[in-house]
């Protein structure tokens, strides 16, 4: 089976002025697509070939196949990304998952400044992730392609760091654009529902 290459869950210009639809046809359209042709083309009749995307992602780990695992680990944290966005994102979140925040971080505001800290302190390319961690919620980074998947924490919600996320509208001001994530774009209702899907299989 070949690996899907997703639609947007909204309108390309369904986040602005804070991501410009600019942005999202170049960082959807070129980076997230190519990821997934180049995934395509590298696990066709090959181990990975009827593996779903997850599992190639940890296959490809263990067996130090960074060519698969790049490309498939990019194609996944950009599916993931699309989703940690929304148009009306932004603001509080509901109370049961605000109050799981505050008792990880002791604020929301607290959570915001750990977030926004991990973002600006994130050397060259990578992501920035909430991540579930034996019960807890933490922030942590991860370089280039790589993922919290198959290393014991939930991925809750990821902000892409590479330049190519907010060059065209943001420069190097990488500070702003998180930001405008933070105050505008943040998917709360994605948060709580991974959270939630984590608890009930647990």
């Amino acid at each position: 089976m070949s690996i899907e290459f997703p639609d947007l869950p909204y309108a390309p210009d369904a986040l602005e002025p804070h991501v410009s639809a600019r942005t999202l046809e170049k960082h959807h359209g070129a980076h997230h697509r190519g990821y997934v042709t180049r995934l395509n083309a590298a696990i066709a009749d090959s181990e990975y070939a009827e593996l779903p995307l997850e599992a190639i992602i940890v296959a490809a780990r263990a067996n130090g196949d960074s060519g698969v695992f790049n490309n498939a680990a990019q194609a996944w944290n950009h599916g993931f990304l699309w989703h940690s966005m929304a148009p009306d994102g932004g603001g509080l979140p509901g109370a049961e998952l605000r109050s799981t925040i505050e008792n990880s971080f002791s604020s929301l505001n607290q959570f915001r400044h750990d977030f926004a800290d991990a973002a600006a302190s994130q050397f060259g390319s990578g992501w920035v992730w909430l991540v579930l961690d034996r019960g807890r919620l933490s922030i942590s980074t991860t370089g280039n392609a790589d993922v919290p998947l198959g290393n014991g924490t939930v991925p809750l919600l990821t902000l892409d760091v590479w330049e190519h996320a907010y060059y065209l509208d943001y420069q190097n001001e990488r500070g702003r654009y998180v930001e405008a994530f933070l105050d505008h774009l943040i998917n709360w209702d994605f948060v709580a529902a991974n959270l939630a899907r984590y608890r009930e299989a647990a």
